[in-house]
């Protein structure tokens, strides 16, 4: 089975936050609206920081905001910040040195068209895709005036 890590998750949850919020948001700030642990949020933004998806701020009015809007981050980018490159077998692109049977292997090389597929169809996705509409504030409320009846 193909699976994502749960930190991975995590990052695409956390980024659906910081745009649902805009503006810098502080770690703790983000835990306590994403129900994810601290340390957790702190590790996942110190990776996102480090794969320039997320920017830190120092200060008293410090934390952390997005580099670019959700919609124009794939989701192929936070994968391949979490995980590392996306691909389903080791011999990724005509990687050399990563399989012992590659000399001798039937499907060497095939699997390129494959995993660019797969890498492909995640690129069209973005966060925004995933974290659906931003949050609005609410209207106030009016009330239909009734009339008399004429």
């Amino acid at each position: 089975m193909l699976r994502l890590s749960k930190l991975t998750d995590y990052a695409v949850v956390v980024l659906a936050r910081l745009g649902s919020e805009g503006g810098v948001q502080t770690a703790p700030g983000l835990a306590a609206g994403t129900r994810i642990a601290e340390p957790t949020v702190a590790k996942v933004l110190k990776i996102l920081a480090h794969h320039d998806l997320v920017e830190g701020q120092r200060g008293a009015r410090g934390g952390y905001r997005l580099t670019r809007p959700l919609v124009a981050m794939p989701l192929s980018e936070v994968i391949a910040a979490i995980e590392g490159p996306v691909a389903l077998t080791a011999c990724v692109d005509n990687g050399i040195g990563t399989c012992e049977a590659e000399s001798v292997c039937a499907v060497r090389g095939r699997w390129d068209p494959v995993n660019r597929a797969i890498r492909d169809a995640l690129a069209g996705i973005t966060i925004a895709d995933l974290a659906g509409p931003p949050k609005r504030a609410a209207a106030p409320t009016s009330f239909p005036t009734a009339h008399a009846a004429e």
